[in-house]
């Protein structure tokens, strides 16, 4: 039997708008939000760890929980005011999912290419810029992202929602200016 939330004054809700609204939180907690049917499925194709699927069921059918079956998600159903408190867009099938954050260290990238493809951004602070990097790095099959010197933390929702998943599909890693640097040079990537 699934669990229903209805209120707003439930713990896992309020700590749900935490992770939203909060960069700290997101921090602390190592969790952050995906709010689409389209990103939460590339959250999962991307080895992202999804810990709990809410859904409102007049905009996502219970019946299209079957799609998530084979991964043992704790799903939830909640109420649409919930739903549109916790949502940034109406378009997005009614569902939403808490993920773990990934470490996003400059030694976690896996450059295979001999002449890598890389797009470093020093310093971007505007989510949607730094989502629109995204969008355009995974069009583009760049090879990874790097952040150096971020102004705001990447699993920012105003960031997975302008990226269109493309946070999911690119390699990313945030790191200091002078380590990226020194990763650039010590990889003889020019």
């Amino acid at each position: 039997m699934l669990q229903e939330i209805t209120s707003l004054k439930n713990p896992r809700i309020k700590n749900v708008l935490l992770l939203k609204e909060k960069s700290k939180q997101r921090r602390e907690q190592g969790l952050f939000i995906i709010e689409g049917k389209r990103e939460v499925f590339l959250a999962i194709k991307s080895g992202y760890t999804i810990e709990t699927i809410y859904f409102e069921p007049q905009l996502f059918s219970e019946n299209d929980l079957f799609q998530f079956e084979k991964y043992n998600f704790e799903c939830i159903r909640i109420d649409a005011k919930i739903y549109e408190k916790v949502a940034y867009r109406g378009s997005t099938e009614g569902i939403f999912a808490v993920a773990k954050c990934k470490d996003l260290s400059l030694n976690q990238l896996q450059i295979e290419s001999p002449n890598p493809l890389i797009l470093i951004a020093e310093s971007p602070e505007k989510p949607g810029n730094i989502g629109a990097l995204l969008r355009t790095a995974d069009a583009v099959k760049i090879d990874a992202v790097i952040i150096a010197d971020p102004l705001t933390d990447i699993y920012n929702p105003n960031i997975i929602r302008s990226s269109v998943g493309g946070i999911f599909s690119t390699q990313i890693a945030t790191a200091p200016t002078d380590e990226v640097i020194a990763f650039i040079k010590q990889k003889n990537i020019s």
